[in-house]
């Protein structure tokens, strides 16, 4: 029987090979796309096939307009209405995009013969960049230098406020990171999980069917196998869905501190 390699599922390889490009300073930069890049492809084009063919002015909604406007009034009123507030409104189409985009490519991963681009740490890390930057940009350019008084806390002593503004400094660093972890980690555990099961519907079916008796024992395992890889399955797909709804609130909780520090603080 062959091993059971789980971790095979998340392994990058080419499906269009393109020559390298020579660009100056960086060298011969290779354009080949890959699975990965495919599927991030893919999720692009499902986001603007969605905002295109749903954004409409219909005085009676169709199902997708309806669908989009149900999504579109969700983040408005529980994420950036409810989390940042008043000031919350401009950075709507920014939260309610990345929501749109991580759970698009979450579900593609679910697709048979999908990859599971929120499983490579290089792409959570890159959008937890994009995210935090944004934090950042916001924080200046609304506070200056004031935005530093995020991490003093108020009404406390100075001494001890001293002595956890470091903490506090190293809290707000981390959170790109654990904002990165927390989506790679539930993406690729659950894909694992779910292959594990899967193997064990093969191995225990081929086991039960090659002979009689306790042999036959094989095939009850493999259906119990195979009804855990459809529970984990759906499971996967509600999970999908919450992973891309905990990132954009945590995204609107790290913009609410910087727009509203003026109150806060």
């Amino acid at each position: 029987m062959a091993a059971i390699e789980p971790m095979e599922q998340f392994l990058i390889h080419r499906v269009v090979d393109l020559s390298p490009v020579t660009i100056p300073g960086l060298g011969a930069v290779d354009l080949s796309i890959t699975n990965s890049v495919l599927c991030m492809m893919i999720g692009a084009a499902l986001v603007s096939a969605f905002f295109m063919f749903s954004a409409k002015r219909a005085l009676v909604p169709g199902r997708a307009q309806a669908l989009v406007e149900m999504l579109y009034n969700m983040i408005d009123e529980v994420l950036t209405g409810g989390i940042i507030g008043d000031r919350g409104r401009p950075f709507l189409p920014f939260i309610f995009t990345l929501f749109m985009l991580i759970a698009i490519l979450n579900l593609i991963g679910l697709a048979p013969g999908g990859f599971t681009v929120t499983s490579q740490l290089a792409v959570t890390g890159l959008l937890a960049a994009l995210t935090f930057g944004t934090v950042l940009v916001v924080g200046f350019a609304r506070n200056g230098l004031g935005f530093f008084k995020l991490f003093w806390p108020s009404g406390m002593h100075w001494g001890m406020a001293l002595f956890l503004m470091p903490i506090e400094m190293l809290s707000f660093l981390i959170r790109p990171f654990t904002l990165a972890l927390r989506l790679f980690g539930n993406m690729l555990g659950g894909h694992v999980v779910v292959y594990i099961f899967a193997s064990f519907v093969i191995g225990l079916g081929a086991y039960g069917l090659s002979g009689i008796g306790v042999n036959n024992l094989g095939l009850i395992g493999s259906g119990m196998s195979f009804a855990m890889v459809v529970a984990l399955t759906a499971l996967d797909f509600v999970i999908a869905i919450i992973q891309a709804f905990v990132w954009s609130a945590l995204a609107c909780v790290y913009l609410n501190e910087v727009v509203n520090l003026d109150h806060g603080h």
